[in-house]
C-alpha cells in the first residue's frame, strides 16, 4: 500500500477521464492499432508525433502480490524490484547509468492482480531503453548480493512505516479487512516473512508467474508500427513461457465483514490517532461506478467535501479526511481515514458515524450533484493529455476487459445522473454496520474514547508484523 497501485491509477483515469466532456462529445481516447507477437504477447499503439517521446507500459496478469504462496509473502514485490537490480550483461549500476545517460525512465513494480512495467524515453532512445526493459523480464541476475541487499531494504521499510502512523494505519487495516485473502498479502511482505524468504523463492515466482501469454502492452508516441512491430519482436518479444500449464488466475471473491470489526494499535508516543474504516465497495466497471464516483466526491473525494468540512474547515480537528473508492476485478473497497490528536478521536469518530448516516439515509441535494459534476469535468483536461497517460489507459482497460469507448459510456452515464442515483450509491456504499475499523495511537489515552464503539481487539506496535 506504499504505492499508487495499478488498481489506484486507472480508477483516476476511470473516474476522471471518462467525465471529461459533455455527452456526444468526441472520443476520450482514440481507437489503438492492436497486434500480437510470436510469443501471444498483445500489443497496443498510437502514433503521437506532437514531440519526439515515446512511452511503453504493460501489465503481467497474475504476477502481482495476490498469486504469491502464503509461504513467501512479499515474494511479489522482491521480484519485481530485483528485476530492476541487474542482468547476466548489466548490473544494477549499468542499468541505472544507461537510463540516466538517455534521460529515460524503467521501473517494474507489483500491484495486487499483475506486475505492471513502465518506461518513458525520447524517440531516438526507444530502442535502446526496450533493449534494456528486455534484459529486465527475460534475463534477471536475480544475484545473491541484491537480494540480500533489497531484502534488507524492505525490512528496514517495514519497520519505518511503525515509526509513521499514518503509514502504519494502512497496513494494519489492509490485513484486518482481508485476513488471509490473497488480497491480504503485501507486496512488500512483513519482517517475518521477509527473515525466511530465499533467493530461490524469488526465481520460482518469477519462472512461474512471467508469462507473454498474460501480458498486455501498449506504446504511445512517435514511432510507427513498421518499425515498432520489429522492435518489440526483437526485445519483449524474446519472452517465453515456462514449460507446463499456466497457474490459475482467479482471485476468490473478497470478504464481506459482518458487524463491527474493531482493532486498536498501541502506539505509545504517538500523539495522533489515525484510523482507517473500511466496508465493500464495488468492481471495475461496475454500473454504480458514475453514481458512486460522484457521491464519493462530495462525501470525502475533495477538499470542500463532508468530511473535510466539518473535520477540518469547521471544527479543526485535522489537517485532511477524505474517503476512497478501490476496485478490482474480483471487487471493491470504499475507504474513510484521517487522524486527530489522541483526545479527539472520540469526537472525530462521532461526526464521521453521523455523516455516513446522513449520507446513506439522505443523499445529496440536485446542487451538491451538479457541483459533484462539475468538479469531475474541471479535474479531467490534464488526464489523459500524455503519451504515458493513453499508454496506461490502454492496457489497464485492456486488462479489465473495458472497452476503449468506457470513458464516453462513462461520461453519458455522468450526464444522466439524479440524486436519486447518488443517494443509492450512498446507501450501498456508505458503511453503517457492517465494516472494518482500524484505529492506530495510545491506547492509554484513546482507549476509554473507543469503547462505545465496540469489542477492540488490541495489538501493540512492537508485535510482529501487522
Amino acid at each position: 500500500m506504499k504505492r499508487l497501485n495499478g488498481t489506484a491509477l486507472v480508477l483516476v483515469l476511470f473516474v476522471l477521464g471518462a467525465a471529461a466532456l459533455p455527452p456526444g462529445a468526441a472520443r476520450q481516447l482514440p481507437a489503438p492499432d492492436k497486434f500480437v507477437l510470436k510469443n501471444g504477447l498483445t500489443v497496443y499503439h498510437l502514433r503521437n508525433s506532437d514531440l519526439p517521446v515515446v512511452s511503453f507500459r504493460m501489465v503481467i496478469r497474475g504476477a502481482g502480490s495476490a498469486y504469491e504462496p502464503a509461504s513467501a509473502e512479499g515474494a511479489a514485490g522482491l521480484t519485481t524490484s530485483l528485476m530492476m537490480k541487474g542482468t547476466s550483461k548489466m548490473d544494477a549500476n549499468a542499468i541505472a547509468e544507461a537510463l540516466d545517460f538517455m534521460g529515460a525512465s524503467l521501473g517494474i513494480t507489483a500491484a495486487e492482480e499483475y506486475a505492471q512495467i513502465y518506461g518513458d524515453s525520447l524517440a531516438e532512445h526507444f530502442p535502446r531503453l526496450m533493449e534494456i526493459a528486455a534484459g529486465c523480464l527475460t534475463d534477471p541476475a536475480f544475484a545473491a548480493d541484491e537480494f540480500e541487499k533489497e531484502r534488507s531494504l524492505t525490512i528496514d521499510g517495514l519497520k519505518a512505516a511503525k515509526d509513521d502512523p499514518g503509514s502504519a494505519v494502512r497496513y494494519y487495516f489492509q490485513k484486518a479487512y482481508f485476513g488471509g485473502h490473497p488480497m491480504g498479502y503485501l507486496a512488500s511482505g512483513t519482517e517475518t516473512s521477509l527473515k525466511t524468504m530465499t533467493a530461490q523463492a524469488v526465481k520460482d515466482f518469477y519462472k512461474k508467474h512471467f508469462r507473454p501469454d498474460r501480458a498486455i502492452a501498449a506504446v504511445v508516441g512517435d514511432i510507427e508500427k513498421a518499425k515498432l512491430v520489429p522492435l518489440l519482436e526483437g526485445t519483449i518479444g524474446r519472452m517465453t513461457n515456462p514449460a507446463g500449464a499456466a497457474p490459475a488466475d482467479a482471485i476468490p471473491a473478497l470478504p464481506r465483514p459482518k458487524g463491527r470489526k474493531l482493532l486498536l494499535v498501541d502506539k505509545p508516543d504517538a500523539t495522533q490517532a489515525y484510523f482507517m474504516l473500511g466496508a465493500p465497495g464495488y468492481a471495475m466497471g461496475d454500473k454504480i461506478t458514475a453514481a458512486a464516483s460522484a457521491m464519493n466526491t462530495l462525501f470525502g473525494g475533495r477538499f470542500t467535501s463532508w468530511l473535510n468540512t466539518e473535520l477540518r474547515i469547521k471544527r479543526g480537528l485535522t489537517y485532511g479526511a477524505g474517503s476512497n473508492a478501490r476496485t478490482w476485478a474480483a471487487g471493491g473497497l470504499f475507504t474513510v481515514s484521517s487522524y486527530t490528536k489522541n483526545d479527539k478521536i472520540g469526537e472525530m469518530l462521532d461526526i464521521v458515524f453521523d455523516l455516513l448516516g446522513k449520507g446513506a439515509k439522505e443523499g445529496f441535494s440536485a446542487e451538491e450533484l451538479e457541483s459533484s459534476r462539475n468538479y469531475i469535468l474541471g479535474q479531467f483536461p490534464p488526464t489523459l493529455e500524455m503519451n504515458a497517460s493513453k499508454a496506461g489507459a490502454y492496457v489497464r482497460l485492456a486488462f479489465y476487459k473495458l472497452g476503449f469507448d468506457q470513458y464516453d459510456k462513462y461520461l453519458n452515464e455522468v450526464g444522466r445522473l439524479t440524486p436519486a442515483l447518488v443517494k443509492a450509491a450512498a446507501t450501498a456504499l456508505l458503511p453503517q454496520e457492517d465494516f472494518v475499523l482500524v484505529v492506530v495511537g495510545k491506547a492509554a489515552d484513546i482507549q476509554p474514547l473507543l469503547a462505545k464503539y465496540g469489542t477492540w481487539q488490541e495489538k501493540k506496535i512492537t508485535d510482529p508484523d501487522f
